[in-house]
């Protein structure tokens, strides 16, 4: 018996040292699980984070401009040229624009005797044509000379023109160039060179796409005026004849123009 008895005393020990030992093995294991989820994020940090990637934008990559000029390909493009403005083609042969301040002024003074010049493409013309007639409903003398050309630096007669016109035309511009430079220094993000806010008819379109048609529109028709103006000083200089009597179909009604060739011999 007392040998049996110091056997249930050892198997009892025994029992109780391995229950001590498994429930000492477990401990360590609920602290890990406690410790992996506590390294789980909480659900509204993860949304914030999701939102934050799906908020992040990739920048477009900007395009290398070019190196050589698109309107001189034999020659580099100049630097201040980089095609942002309307009618760019890095043409500056000369190198006038060397800085962007430089490229802005002189682009505020092209679109400033773009648009002179198209007025003046219409008006020299017209003036030709309705000049005498206004006169002689107005008992004043005609300012065309006796060949039908108007008053220019190369064919005279800019005499006939009152002063009280040239002062207006001053007292206009000057005014105009006044609003332009305080235009140009106010710092407003909407503005650019020749951008006046004048549009009373509100022609100017809405869209981005159709400011840019619109303003290379306006440079590309202001640069073929200046070259057109300049053509009809010289060829009225040179040849001694008025534009609209030099080309008379575009001017007169066409029986008219034509029964005048027939009288001067050019159609039998």
């Amino acid at each position: 018996m007392k040998s049996f008895s110091l056997a249930a005393a050892a198997l009892v020990l025994s029992t109780f040292g391995s229950a001590s030992a498994f429930s000492t093995s477990m401990k360590p294991a609920h602290g890990n699980v406690a410790l992996r989820m506590s390294e789980v994020p909480e659900p509204s940090v993860v949304e914030e984070a999701m939102a934050a990637e799906e908020a992040v934008v990739e920048e477009p990559v900007a395009a290398a401009l070019p190196m050589m000029s698109q309107s001189l390909p034999f020659m580099e493009r100049p630097a201040a040229l980089t095609g942002a403005l309307a009618g760019d083609v890095g043409f500056d042969p000369l190198g006038f624009a060397k800085s962007e301040e430089d490229l802005m002024n002189f682009r505020e003074a092209e679109v400033k005797h773009a648009r002179l010049a198209m007025l003046a493409a219409a008006g020299w013309p017209l003036s030709e044509v309705f000049d005498k007639k206004i006169a002689s409903a107005l008992n004043l003398a005609p300012v065309l000379d006796a060949n039908d050309r108007a008053p220019s630096l190369l064919n005279g007669g800019l005499g006939k023109i009152s002063p009280l016109y040239w002062v207006g035309c001053l007292g206009l511009a000057a005014a105009i160039d006044v609003y332009g430079i305080s235009r140009s220094k106010s710092n407003d993000p909407e503005y650019f060179p020749g951008n006046f806010g004048f549009d009373p008819l509100g022609a100017y379109p809405k869209g981005e796409s159709g400011k840019e048609w619109m303003q290379l529109a306006e440079i590309k028709n202001g640069r073929l005026a200046m070259i057109a103006v300049t053509a009809f000083a010289v060829q009225e200089a040179v040849s001694n004849v008025g534009v609209v009597d030099e080309t008379p179909f575009f001017f007169f009604p066409l029986m008219k123009t034509l029964h005048e060739y027939a009288n001067s011999g050019y159609i039998s």
